[in-house]
């Protein structure tokens, strides 16, 4: 019986030693660039829209392998074998703010536009053509709009290494987490989320942003204790009072910029220590 047990023993820690030597990814994959969505200051044209699908009597959404129409045709210049992307605009139904400058800063980026797939033409009429869905992202319905498609770069990632908690202040433009890919206040690796900070500031694609925070802000509308940074009620406290800037700040994370526009960088995390929170704070590195 022992002998079966340290067999059992040696198999388990064989196979986490394997788990901890996989190496991560070397580059963003296609789905997470091309589902990631965007925000721009800029409204995105809207001429062209998926109108109708098959089954239209029954169907209210269209995914990948389904067919839909669109408002273009021959006398458009529209061919077999184009391409578009579908996206919508979009923000959070909710309309709930997790920190006090969130709705504020959110407008000044722009609008959030959601990636809702791709389609491929296969059948053009005079005034509409027909498209099959190719990739699906997000529910597809009718009013999205369809753009010509455009390759997004899918940028590499850097040696993981050993992260390092406590980074140093870069001394380069720094910036909040405004809101999340589907409007979670909370995120971690491998999520997408909008940054206030685009190339006005010279934020470019493969970028890497930094996330931390600081202990004792009250910038979150949640209830929360004041002074919890160095006192909480029936759990002790410091000889003294510290402020959020006597103490050193969290490094939590860090993320790849997959997409940029003028006010905000769309960023995936590629890694996280704690929940990431809006309102949390980035740095390019």
């Amino acid at each position: 019986m022992r002998a079966k047990l340290a067999a059992l023993s040696t198999f388990v820690f064989m196979g986490a030693g394997i788990c901890s030597a996989q190496t991560a990814p070397t580059q963003a994959g296609f789905s997470t660039v091309y589902c990631s969505g965007f925000v721009s200051d800029q409204k995105v044209p809207d001429a062209t829209r998926v109108v109708s699908g098959e089954q239209s009597n029954i169907k209210i959404t269209f995914a990948r392998g389904d067919y839909v129409i669109i408002n273009r045709g021959q006398d458009k210049g529209v061919r077999v074998g184009d391409r578009y992307s579908v996206v919508r605009p979009e923000s959070d139904p909710l309309e709930v703010n997790w920190f006090k400058w969130q709705a504020k800063l959110m407008k000044a980026m722009g609008t959030h536009y959601v990636d809702a797939g791709q389609l491929r033409i296969v059948n053009v009429q005079s005034k509409t053509a027909v498209a099959e869905v190719t990739l699906s992202c997000d529910y597809m319905q009718r009013g999205d709009i369809a753009l010509p498609f455009q390759e997004r770069p899918e940028p590499t990632f850097k040696d993981p290494g050993p992260f390092d908690h406590f980074a140093p202040i870069s001394g380069k433009p720094v910036a909040m987490i405004v809101e999340s890919r589907e409007y979670s206040q909370s995120a971690g690796q491998g999520n997408t989320v909008y940054v206030n900070l685009g190339t006005n500031k010279g934020v470019k694609v493969g970028d890497y942003f930094r996330v931390f925070r600081y202990q004792g802000t009250l910038a979150e509308l949640a209830p929360q204790t004041k002074g919890f940074q160095d006192r909480l009620y029936g759990f002790g406290s410091s000889p003294g009072r510290y402020n959020w800037n006597d103490l050193p700040r969290e490094v939590l994370g860090e993320g790849i910029v997959l997409n940029v526009s003028r006010n905000s960088s769309t960023v995936f995390l590629t890694f996280s220590s704690a929940d990431i929170y809006a309102g949390d704070y980035v740095e390019v590195e």
